[in-house]
């Protein structure tokens, strides 16, 4: 028998065999494979934060450092389901091997991002740290933008104050319903009746609920908010409207992403100074330039950039039209221009120069964007809520600048 599988010219096939892989993974996936770059970076971090929230005495949790690379890895892949993670770790050698041999379920996977929101950010400046010590992270140029992310939340389950209102008036009928029958002594009139204690739970919690709904469409100053997703906004992209929220990055001149932010913000105006000044709190230094589409023009925020040292490109909209068209912008409407910064940055963007920096803003951020929503799959948000959609694009930034390092 053994003849005939020699001389068939084919390799010997057997899938029961006891061991399919061999003991080095390395020899499998190759040793300059993503997990193992992961790895390393990771190993090398200071994880007190992330440790110092078990409790000393339990049950046995799974160690912090294993938990973090596999989600950053996840992230390098566009997995960003729990259940799929799961699935993934225990089918996909890569992730196996930064597992090493445990397996999370979806609850412990999804609890450990919602736990550890304050150390994961601190993360991100530990991966920068070790970069700019490898010699990446280039702060002479930093361009700044934004994005719409869509919330995990239908657009059509929308709530109002008249709705809420209402609601809460058939809720009240309801219990004075079940009240009334409870206590009526003529079996005729459901006499006796008693709710079953998971109905008393539901309608205990939605009696609690919705004075707490109404209070928080009020003071969001919004006309109406998602059942699903209270936090969400309505926002304008180039698609159209959508609700979610506004999800920025700094991008250094060597494509690390060297701060991000996520906001309920309609507009991107009053956001140039507040990344300028995240981008110097992950780096510990100032960026030397910072390039912003017209988006991100405000005038108080030009003088601040220019106290701060800081060389700024960012067009209003009348001189970015002049830039795309060549018709020469005047005055904003019918005023004239008297700010001398406003003045200043349009004289700066009218010269070669200006105009070859700003041109540059687009080659930098836009490539990192595309990568996060088409590749990663980043165009809409698992989790709800500002803290977490917050910690969720943290994670695919620290992704992006595993991924970016691991190929530089």
């Amino acid at each position: 028998m053994g003849d005939k599988e020699d001389m068939s010219g084919f390799h010997g096939y057997e899938p029961d065999q006891a061991m399919l892989l061999p003991p080095n993974v390395r020899d499998v996936l190759g040793a300059d494979h993503l997990c193992f770059h992961v790895h390393r970076v990771i190993e090398a971090l200071e994880m007190s934060e992330f440790e110092g929230a078990y409790a000393s005495a339990g049950r046995l949790a799974y160690p912090p450092r294993m938990m973090l690379q596999v989600w950053l890895y996840a992230f390098c892949l566009g997995v960003t389901s729990t259940r799929r993670l799961e699935q993934r770790i225990r089918q996909d050698l890569a992730f196996r091997y930064l597992a090493g041999g445990l397996g999370p379920d979806p609850k412990t996977l999804s609890e450990f991002v919602r736990r550890h929101r304050g150390a994961i950010n601190d993360v991100f400046t530990q991966v920068l740290e070790q970069a700019r010590r490898a010699g990446m992270v280039k702060l002479g140029h930093v361009a700044i933008d934004s994005t719409r992310v869509k919330a995990s939340a239908s657009r059509y389950r929308m709530e109002t104050e008249t709705q809420l209102r209402r609601a809460r008036a058939r809720l009240r009928l309801r219990v004075r319903e079940f009240q009334r029958k409870a206590s009526a002594p003529d079996p005729d009139e459901a006499g006796g009746v008693v709710l079953a204690k998971h109905e008393q739970e539901a309608l205990e919690e939605q009696l609690r609920e919705a004075p707490q709904r109404l209070e928080r469409l009020r003071k969001s100053g919004q006309r109406q908010l998602s059942a699903t997703d209270p936090e969400a906004r309505f926002l304008r992209s180039r698609e159209g409207w959508v609700l979610g929220y506004t999800a920025e990055i700094a991008v250094s001149g060597d494509h690390f992403i060297v701060g991000t932010r996520v906001t309920q913000n309609a507009t991107d105006n009053a956001s140039l100074v507040p990344m300028v000044e995240e981008v110097e709190r992950q780096c510990g230094a100032r960026p030397g330039k910072v390039t912003a589409d017209s988006g991100f023009f405000r005038g108080r925020a030009l003088h601040d950039l220019r106290q701060r040292g800081i060389d700024a490109y960012v067009p209003d909209n009348n001189l970015t039209h002049e830039m795309n068209t060549g018709q020469r912008a005047g005055g904003i409407g019918r005023r004239a221009i008297r700010d001398p910064e406003h003045l200043r940055m349009r004289e700066k963007l009218r010269s070669e120069h200006g105009r070859k920096m700003y041109r540059r803003r687009q080659a930098v951020v836009e490539p990192v964007f595309g990568l996060l929503k088409e590749q990663r799959g980043l165009r809409r948000f698992r989790r709800r809520g500002l803290l977490a959609v917050g910690t969720e694009w943290m994670l695919a930034a620290i992704a992006y600048n595993l991924t970016r390092w691991a190929r530089a």
